[in-house]
């Protein structure tokens, strides 16, 4: 039987857990792929830790070179994170001629084109499915059964930790700032949250469904990010009220010549199907034209479901080589030279409903004073609540609009804090509700 052999780079989390399914169904994946997958070593600064798994002497070493120049090593899994020096791990094994396997979502998003044009030039594979979603089979999915569609939009909750906080903000009626320390405790949230709850981990792997999706590079900083921590109890009570729930959502357009590719906090209907992804679960929705509306649901992180999804990877690469073959499909599902650069629609041209909470002192002529600015940007209002109050108290007034261009939106809000009436920033949420 043939024998194949692969060498793992970082020894965490993932790559415990990558060791562990490779260990723990290993006669499951050799009757499924006909062949051996042999882990031959596993590279990590710290060797004296077994992570409680059953290694032979000499499998765990502290030299990644080892594994990058052994000719026997057909299969390179690169599980560090990071720039650096994942980057240049990941460059070397290709130069060499080794495929790779990857859940760096970051280095992805900031380095792919150059890491695709490596592996381009040597004819191998570079596969990352568990760098989106964890082990939610979506990237297989847009490269491979639902290839043939040109996809209309990608919307995604991808991130587990905004998810849990927000989920148990709605559940609880408690603060971020409770919520965060909480997931920091249970090992939801890192103790620097920060690339998560600011959206940039979700930004990174919408950089990815966008290209995917569209066929169109992404630079990083092309893509409007906002996070969550300005999201509190009250917006989420009132967006109850109004019959939605608050997700940070990652969202990807098509709209004819332009991408509209953002990530930003929203309101979507309580009774769709991506309102009832809780906790710190992920789910992808994609609309394509022959295949309609698909959401795929699932963990989104985590030791065995991102494993899951690394060792997949591994396995189909194992298939190619078995038949002497590579490269059946594209990185990024399109032909290199087939990817083109559709313009990213800046924030403001984009179109949506909003949501706006406004803190002011009731007294009379206030709710004039907003109306008017709004209508002469040409925003019109659908619902609003404002609450009762005694004359000379801090209340919210709060406005839902029809769908408006971002940039009147934006002018409209800078007319009203010159007002002097406001007495703390308007709070805006957007509002998607084609998500059925």
């Amino acid at each position: 039987m043939k024998e194949i052999k692969v060498g793992v780079i970082g020894f965490g989390t993932i790559g415990t857990g990558v060791v562990k399914l490779l260990q723990q169904n290993s006669a499951l994946i050799t009757e499924k792929l006909g062949a051996k997958l042999t882990l031959k070593n596993i590279a990590d600064r710290i060797t004296s830790n077994d992570r409680g798994l059953a290694l032979k002497p000499g499998v765990l070493i502290d030299d990644a070179e080892q594994i990058l120049t052994d000719p026997e090593i057909s299969i390179i899994i690169e599980l560090i994170g990071g720039y650096k020096p994942a980057k240049e791990f990941i460059l070397k094994a290709i130069e060499n001629g080794k495929h790779v396997v990857t859940a760096n979502k970051a280095l992805l998003a900031v380095h792919g084109e150059e890491i695709y044009a490596a592996a381009a030039r040597k004819r191998v594979e570079v596969r990352y499915e568990a760098a989106v979603g964890g082990g939610i089979p979506v990237l297989s999915a847009i490269k491979g059964n639902m290839a043939a569609n040109h996809f209309g939009s990608v919307f995604g909750i991808l991130n587990g930790t905004c998810n849990y906080i927000l989920t148990k903000m709605t559940q609880e009626g408690a603060n971020f700032a409770d919520v965060l320390k909480k997931a920091q405790e249970l090992g939801y949230a890192e103790a620097d949250p920060t690339f998560d709850v600011d959206g940039t981990d979700t930004a990174h792997k919408l950089c990815i469904l966008v290209t995917l999706c569209f066929g169109t590079r992404v630079d990083l900083k092309d893509i409007y990010t906002e996070g969550i921590s300005s999201i509190t109890a009250e917006d989420i009570n009132f967006a109850r009220d109004f019959g939605y729930k608050i997700k940070l959502l990652a969202i990807g357009k098509r709209d004819g010549d332009t991408v509209e590719a953002r990530v930003n906090p929203t309101m979507i209907p309580i009774n769709y199907p991506m309102a009832d992804v809780d906790g710190v679960f992920n789910a992808i929705r994609l609309t394509g034209d022959f295949v309609d509306t698909v959401m795929f649901y699932g963990r989104g992180a985590g030791m065995e479901p991102t494993a899951s999804a690394v060792v997949g990877d591994v396995m189909a690469i194992a298939r190619n080589i078995m038949v002497g073959v590579s490269r059946r499909s594209a990185p990024l599902g399109y032909l290199d030279e087939k990817i083109i650069n559709l313009p990213i629609k800046p924030i403001g041209e984009t179109v949506s409903k909003y949501y706006l909470r406004f803190s002011v002192i009731d007294k009379p002529g206030i709710l004039a004073k907003i109306s008017g600015a709004l209508g002469d940007n040409g925003i019109s209002i659908e619902s609003m609540v404002q609450s009762a109050s005694k004359t000379g108290e801090i209340v919210p007034i709060v406005i839902m609009t029809h769908a408006a261009r971002e940039m009147d939106v934006r002018k409209a809000l800078e007319k009203i804090d010159s007002l002097g009436i406001t007495t703390q920033k308007t709070n805006l949420i957007r509002i998607e509700d084609a998500l059925e």
